[in-house]
């Protein structure tokens, strides 16, 4: 008898980046990191366990997926059988309306939902805390988008002590982030490579080292609802991670032309008194973060800067959830 479960879960954007692992197989990250959780883009997924050998199967947006991103969701999988002491195969649907591969923490989003419907449908009954160190396998950052909202990530130093949690829910602060997107081309680097080359930078350290105190600001200024504090440290510690990518060896290079024309932009506008702040992920397409009074204002210009393709635009958002069988309440 097959064992079936589907959960929901979004990507996050981080504040206080999360660049480089102190353990690469579990994914213990350098250094605790600070996100919120984008309501505006989601990940469905579908998990089939069958009592029978052979492959796992992985089919995303109705495509069959083969080779390493296959094999990383089977390796994923085979920690999720272990705990229940099942063996066969799983069959993934899943279904997203995240472009991957351009720094819009679509792999956070996956395997958040992953990690949810897949310890569901092998009825494992985790705590969130459990939940959050489970996704961390698959994705460093894919534990952030299980708590709901506001999120932080304690670095920890084992696998058990590593783990996000809700700083504050969705509707403590109507914070949305206008997405604009310069390319929708699969990187060349992926993140699991850059984590890996984070450690050859010099500036990597200093960046680790002082990381702890941004996320304590961040903390506070987010209970606060303190716009301009949040301002200051989510461009600071952005363009720190991207210099960190710049000095690694080999170096590694996300900006295109435009997202630099997008960050001049953007502090242009704070200046003349608009409420925005700008941040990116581990690719070319710049996160500009505002209060809601500021949300239409943000997207217009933003789609009016040369190379912008187009504009997306996410509020706060849930945590990874199960959802109800089909045909169910």
């Amino acid at each position: 008898m097959a064992r079936r479960a589907t959960a929901l879960a979004h990507p996050n954007i981080a504040f206080v980046k999360y660049w480089g692992n102190r353990d690469e197989r579990l994914r213990l990250p350098a250094n605790p990191s600070f996100s919120m959780n984008l309501g505006g883009l989601r990940t469905i997924t579908t998990v089939t366990f069958q009592e029978a050998e052979g492959p796992d199967l992985l089919f995303v947006n109705g495509v069959p997926v083969e080779g390493p991103a296959r094999e990383r969701v089977s390796a994923f999988l085979d920690h999720v059988r272990r705990m229940a002491g099942f063996r066969g195969r799983a069959v993934v649907e899943s279904i997203t309306d995240i472009p991957p591969g351009v720094g819009l923490a679509s792999s956070a989003a996956a395997f958040a939902a992953l990690a949810a419907a897949a310890s569901a449908a092998l009825d494992l009954r985790l705590s969130e805390r459990d939940l959050s160190t489970l996704a961390r396998l698959g994705s460093g950052s894919a534990c952030r988008s299980v708590p709901p909202g506001f999120v932080e990530w304690v670095a920890g130093e084992r696998h058990e002590d590593s783990y996000a949690y809700s700083v504050a829910p969705p509707e403590h602060w109507d914070l949305w982030d206008v997405i604009a997107v310069v390319s929708e081309q699969h990187k060349a680097v992926g993140s699991s490579e850059g984590h890996r080359r984070a450690a050859t930078s010099p500036l990597h350290g200093p960046r680790v080292a002082t990381a702890p105190e941004r996320v304590s600001r961040c903390r506070e200024a987010v209970l606060r609802r303190d716009f301009e504090a949040l301002a200051e440290i989510v461009e600071t510690d952005a363009i720190w991670m991207h210099a960190v990518m710049m000095t690694s060896r080999p170096p590694l290079f996300y900006w295109e032309p435009a997202t630099l024309i997008v960050l001049q932009a953007a502090r242009r506008w704070r200046e003349e008194g608009l409420p925005v702040a700008f941040t990116l992920d581990a690719g070319p397409n710049v996160h500009l973060l505002c209060p809601a009074e500021a949300v239409e204002e943000v997207a217009r210009r933003a789609q009016g800067v040369p190379g912008v393709l187009r504009v997306l635009r996410s509020g706060p958002g849930g945590g990874a959830r199960i959802l109800p069988p089909e045909g169910g309440p």
